[in-house]
């Protein structure tokens, strides 16, 4: 079997071209192959479009890419409080496809699993199926670029809206463990969109916090098998702790202090 590890990030992403495409995973700052993305902009690597559920936040993830203006097209499902994404993207400085969660997520799933299209109601009704989303802003306040209306058919009475399944030349994942033939394990959240990323990408490279010896893995835990992953990087014991929170919150009792009676 071939071992799949390569001895660094940099080295895992020499041959992503300008101009690629890649899908990402993650899912907020959960499961975000931040140390294979911070390779990318250290090489220099610009035009990029990308695929993922969100563009990064707080300063990392995709976001370091977006703020060196190394992307040119993102489609996703959540600007959320990343200004940055949103001022590009509002000024007509990057083409923005917004599609529901679910539909991004099987839409790289079909790509994975070779379904080149599929019917979902999820949309119907909406610009999402009769076209006129922005894609891009004139930056005057105009659409310079709307989407184009979707098949619709019906099936048993209910309506359908006809998504294509998404492939593209690189995927970018991080797991929770992964063995040197590729097979990865993903923690809770991290697994929402690592493993369909992960199919869709022609060469997919995971970042792993940790290496399993083949056999280290029980097949039954296994989330995406090998034949998805073409290259691994192991992660230091740093690069596998540096792990961002989003929002962080206390309960009221620790806000107050407690008494004791």
């Amino acid at each position: 079997m071939t071992d799949k590890v390569v001895a660094t990030a940099l080295e895992a992403v020499a041959d992503v071209p300008r101009g690629a495409s890649l899908a990402v995973g993650g899912f907020g700052l959960s499961g975000v192959p931040n140390v294979l993305i911070q390779a990318l902009y250290e090489r220099g690597v610009g035009e990029l479009s990308v695929v993922s559920n969100n563009c990064g936040a707080m300063e990392s993830g995709l976001a370091v890419l977006l703020a060196a203006r190394r992307i040119a097209r993102v489609t996703g499902s959540y600007i959320g409080a990343n200004k940055e994404f949103a001022r590009q993207y509002l000024a007509g400085e990057l083409e923005v496809e917004l599609i529901p969660q679910g539909t991004l997520a099987e839409r790289l799933r079909a790509g994975g699993a070779g379904i080149p299209a599929f019917y979902t109601p999820a949309g119907v009704g909406t610009q999402v199926a009769d076209g006129g989303l922005p894609w891009r802003y004139d930056g005057r306040g105009g659409i310079a670029l709307a989407s184009p209306p979707k098949e619709v058919r019906e099936f048993d009475g209910t309506a359908y809206v006809l998504e294509h399944g998404i492939r593209t030349d690189f995927a970018l994942v991080r797991a929770a463990r992964g063995d040197r033939h590729g097979n990865l394990v993903f923690n809770k959240s991290a697994r929402n969109f690592n493993p369909p990323a992960a199919m869709a990408g022609r060469i997919t490279i995971a970042e792993v916090e940790e290496l399993a010896e083949p056999g280290g893995i029980d097949p039954d835990a296994v989330h995406l098998p090998g034949v998805f992953v073409q290259r691994v990087v192991v992660l230091t014991a740093e690069q596998a702790r540096d792990k961002k929170i989003e929002q962080r919150t206390v309960s009221a009792s620790s806000v107050r202090g407690t008494v004791s009676h």
